[in-house]
C-alpha cells in the first residue's frame, strides 16, 4: 500500500460546538467512504480552522467517531482578507491502494467553492 494525502474542507453554518461536531463527522464520513478508508488506514489527521471559529476543535468533532489512536492535530488558517468565512479544512494521511488520481477529495456545503476543479 501507499501513503496518500487526501484533501476536505466544509463551511459551518455557525460557530457552535454542535455545528462543528456535525460538519466535520460529515465530511470525515464522506472523506473515509468515497476513498473506501478503514481506521485501520489511517496514519494522522491535520485540521486547520479559518481565525472566526472560536467555539470548539474540530479534531474533538473527530473524535467522536472513535479516532482515539489516530494522531489528529489543529492549527489555524491564516488570515487572508476575502477568504471564505467558517471553514474547516483537512489533510488526512492514509494507506491506500488507489492512485493519485483515483484519491477523491471531499469538499462540503459552501467550501465546494474553494476547489471547483475536485469538489465531490
Amino acid at each position: 500500500m501507499k501513503v496518500r494525502a487526501i484533501r476536505g474542507a466544509t463551511q459551518l453554518a455557525e460557530d457552535t460546538a454542535e455545528a462543528m461536531r456535525e460538519s466535520v463527522v460529515d465530511l470525515l464520513t464522506t472523506l473515509f467512504t468515497e476513498n473506501e478508508l478503514a481506521t485501520e488506514d489511517l496514519i494522522s489527521i491535520l485540521f486547520t480552522a479559518t481565525p472566526d471559529i472560536h467555539s470548539d476543535f474540530p479534531a474533538a468533532a473527530a473524535r467522536t467517531l472513535d479516532l482515539g489512536s489516530i494522531p489528529l492535530i489543529c492549527a489555524v488558517e491564516i488570515d487572508v482578507a476575502g477568504a471564505l468565512p467558517m471553514v474547516v479544512r483537512v489533510l488526512v494521511h492514509a494507506h491506500s491502494l488507489r492512485t493519485h488520481a483515483e484519491i477523491k477529495h471531499i469538499y462540503r456545503g459552501g467550501a465546494t467553492a474553494l476547489r471547483k476543479d475536485i469538489a465531490q
